[in-house]
């Protein structure tokens, strides 16, 4: 079956991500650990920072900051999600944050100034409940992420370390 154009250069860009992630050299752990440290950062609502709070996390936790950095590339296959997921995670935490728990009310935003979204307390009722709500995704997307890319590069290292050529005996 034939692709449109697009969609086989897409699949080849994120192919080619997920190659350079497995062939990168470094130890099991630090490469699942980066990926688990990017897709955590993913998940966050922290657009433009999430890069550097890659970097970071990945130098401070001593996990691979390019398979960090991938892996935040990678994440980016849901953008188109990103208006569903960004509501599940305001609902989520809006509803851990209120007191006694309740859903946030309908959005609307009738009337609504951009000079408004720009207000302090604007982060305080939307920012911080969508930050808070993002960790109920980022922890499982992170551990499910590092289960599936730790046995993956571990399988690598063996290949890497196997002796080619079954010349072993010299």
């Amino acid at each position: 079956m034939q692709f449109p154009e697009p969609i086989r250069k897409l699949y080849t860009y994120f192919a080619g991500l997920c190659h350079r992630l497995i062939e990168i050299k470094d130890t099991p752990h630090a490469i699942a650990g980066g990926v688990a440290i990017g897709i955590f950062m993913g998940f966050t609502p922290l657009f433009g920072l999430k890069t550097l709070l890659c970097l970071g996390a990945a130098y401070a936790l001593r996990c691979n900051p390019i398979a960090a950095v991938i892996a935040v590339c990678l994440h980016d296959v849901v953008t188109p999600f990103w208006p569903f997921l960004l509501r599940i995670e305001y609902e989520i935490g809006y509803w851990i944050l209120s007191n006694p728990h309740t859903l946030p009310e309908k959005l609307e935003l009738h009337g609504m100034h951009p000079k408004e979204l720009l207000k302090w307390t604007t982060f305080f009722h939307v920012g911080l409940p969508l930050l808070v709500g993002s960790l109920f995704l980022a922890v499982p997307g992170a551990a499910v992420a590092y289960a599936i890319v730790l046995p993956l590069a571990r399988r690598r290292e063996k290949a890497r370390q196997a002796p080619e050529g079954g010349d072993s005996g010299k």
